[in-house]
């Protein structure tokens, strides 16, 4: 038979699909780490930057765990129903995940966890679409000492 001619999808890109394999032992470690320890909390993020949250990482590193990532597969490890779940209760836990959000599985005690996460936050340089915070304004005195063709550059 002849060679079909048709339009056929071609993937210009060279990153191959994390596959089957790679979701299920994503859900194997949550649901290892679901019982090893005693309490799992859902936090959500905004403009999160790797090595900020790396750093918080690390100083939790002894009590507690972190898992980021797709919502749907942390929902599937938990479980989306009461007949899925792997402990009891834990099918609330997932409804929870939306967004930008991620699990913190820890031994440590509820007051402790909430004062570590309230003292984590850090100012960095704004986002592209980010929205202002404050106002910063500028008097026209203080651009008497710039030169033209400093002015010019900008």
């Amino acid at each position: 038979m002849p060679k079909s001619k048709r339009n056929k999808i071609v993937s210009l890109s060279k990153t191959k699909k994390k596959g089957k394999e790679h979701k299920e032992s994503i859900v194997n470690s949550i649901r290892e780490a679901a019982e090893d320890y005693n309490s799992i909390y859902v936090f959500s993020f905004e403009n999160m930057r790797n090595l900020k949250f790396k750093e918080f990482r690390e100083k939790l590193k002894p009590t507690s765990r972190f898992f980021l990532g797709s919502n749907k597969v942390m929902q599937v490890a938990l479980g989306r129903s009461v007949s899925d779940e792997i402990r009891p209760g834990l099918y609330k836990v997932s409804k929870l995940l939306r967004g930008d959000a991620g699990l913190f599985l820890t031994n440590m005690p509820r007051d402790e966890v909430e004062s570590c996460f309230n003292k984590f936050e850090e100012n960095d340089f704004a986002r592209t679409g980010t929205i202002a915070t404050e106002k910063v304004e500028k008097d026209k005195l203080l651009l008497f000492h710039i030169t033209l063709f400093m002015i010019l550059d900008y």
